[in-house]
């Protein structure tokens, strides 16, 4: 299940302690590749959400490998740019238009309007100068509605009724819309994602000026055994020849964009857990093994009931091997501090076969790259940033964030 054998697991623990993350650098590099083979008809940028893993050194590692970035935040640009990515491969598509957003297209970062206000105040700021726009093209295809960033029950972008008002503001303040943007969720179907292109390309072919079409990201990831990860070959094949034709039809080629995330970072982590108590309810309840780990570093069971590989890997090699039906839980104070809910279903409990624990052995979560240090509910019960380290390829490991102390949790608080 793991990058990780038993030893590694045991040097790990030993000189970063727990709970820890551990990222492989080979797996990462691999997932790079990958997507950047995206097949294209004319022009191709691949963005990696940094969103999903924002540690500085992954978002270095990447962007080293020819990734640029999709930034969520005007904070995340301003990460990005201390992590030492260029401007200009930086681009900033977020619900919240960045407080210093003149600031940072004057130092060459790029603007993704995801509102009509969104536009608005970049034409008010840039008069005639080039602009890319979020579009909701009124489809999406994600495993749940929280994950559906697309269609009529999601707000991002701009509904694809309302492109009388972009050309508008687009006149107003003599813009140059070069620059179209779609995402509909997470989802690996080629069908779906070469519907939803279709319908992306009807927008952009009401936008003459346009050169540069993202599709977003969210390409499926498998995590769990019995999953299917995104072919990402038959995705692109599937969408050349509607890009062609495009062309053909309206004498314009499109750069084509996506901005993986999850698809890149998921299965290069983990989570090193220390197994701090084992407790019972009785004959007809459940066998818990409690950690020092939870949501204040994996919050996606406790959001989505999402699923998470995990196995126990003994602290003695003399240990008895017997598996039992175990559900994991988390340290915090609050009922929903559990990894093994019900598939979709943070309400209940889904026990695990797994290694019959004892306190000290360790408790490792796999595909925990993607959304986990980066979405995770940090500081609950004053428990302190967890440590991150990331294994090389020549097997040396590297320390690249510190664990956090309770000094400089409540560093910004005012006593008096």
């Amino acid at each position: 299940m793991s990058f990780l054998d038993p030893q590694q697991i045991k040097n790990l623990r030993a000189e970063y302690g727990t709970p820890l993350y551990v990222y492989d650098q080979s797996r990462l590099e691999a997932a790079a590749r990958h997507v950047l083979d995206f097949p294209h008809a004319d022009g191709f940028t691949a963005r990696y959400a940094m969103k999903a893993l924002p540690t500085a050194a992954i978002v270095r590692l990447l962007n080293r490998m020819g990734l640029h970035i999709d930034a969520s935040s005007g904070f995340e640009a301003e990460r990005a740019l201390l992590a030492g990515v260029p401007p200009e491969e930086i681009q900033v598509t977020a619900q919240e238009i960045p407080k210093d957003l003149k600031g940072l297209v004057e130092r060459g970062v790029l603007f993704n309007a995801c509102s009509l206000e969104q536009l608005k105040a970049y034409g008010e700021l840039f008069p005639g100068r080039e602009v890319s726009i979020r579009v909701n093209p009124g489809l999406g295809s994600g495993h749940n509605n929280r994950t559906n960033v697309g269609g009529p029950g999601s707000s991002f972008g701009i509904w694809h009724e309302h492109l009388d008002q972009v050309l508008s503001i687009v006149e107003d303040h003599r813009l140059q819309l070069t620059g179209m943007h779609t995402h509909i969720g997470s989802g690996g179907d080629p069908e779906v994602w070469q519907r939803c292109a279709r319908l992306s390309l009807a927008i952009v072919a009401r936008l003459p000026d346009v050169k540069r079409l993202s599709l977003g990201g969210g390409f499926k990831i498998a995590r769990m055994p019995g999953e299917e990860s995104a072919d990402l070959k038959k995705i692109g094949e599937a969408l050349l020849g509607d890009f062609q034709a495009f062309k053909e039809e309206h004498g314009r080629s499109l750069h084509l964009e996506i901005e993986p995330g999850t698809y890149l970072v998921a299965n290069a982590g983990a989570i090193l857990a220390n197994v701090i108590d084992v407790v019972n309810t009785g004959e007809d309840g459940y066998v818990f093994a409690k950690t020092d780990s939870g949501m204040t570093e994996l919050l996606r069971p406790n959001l989505y009931g999402a699923q998470h590989p995990i196995e126990i890997v003994k602290a003695s090699a003399d240990s008895p091997e017997e598996e039992i039906d175990l559900v994991i839980t988390g340290h915090c104070c609050e009922s929903g501090d559990v990894l093994t809910p019900g598939p979709g279903d943070p309400e209940s409990l889904a026990p695990r076969r797994l290694a019959r624990p004892e306190t000290g052995d360790t408790c490792v979560i796999g595909g925990a790259g993607a959304y986990c240090s980066g979405l995770a509910g940090k500081h609950y019960n004053s428990f302190p940033e967890a440590a991150e380290v990331l294994m090389t390829q020549n097997g040396d490991v590297r320390l690249i964030r510190n664990r956090q102390t309770l000094e400089e949790i409540v560093k910004n608080e005012i006593y008096d």
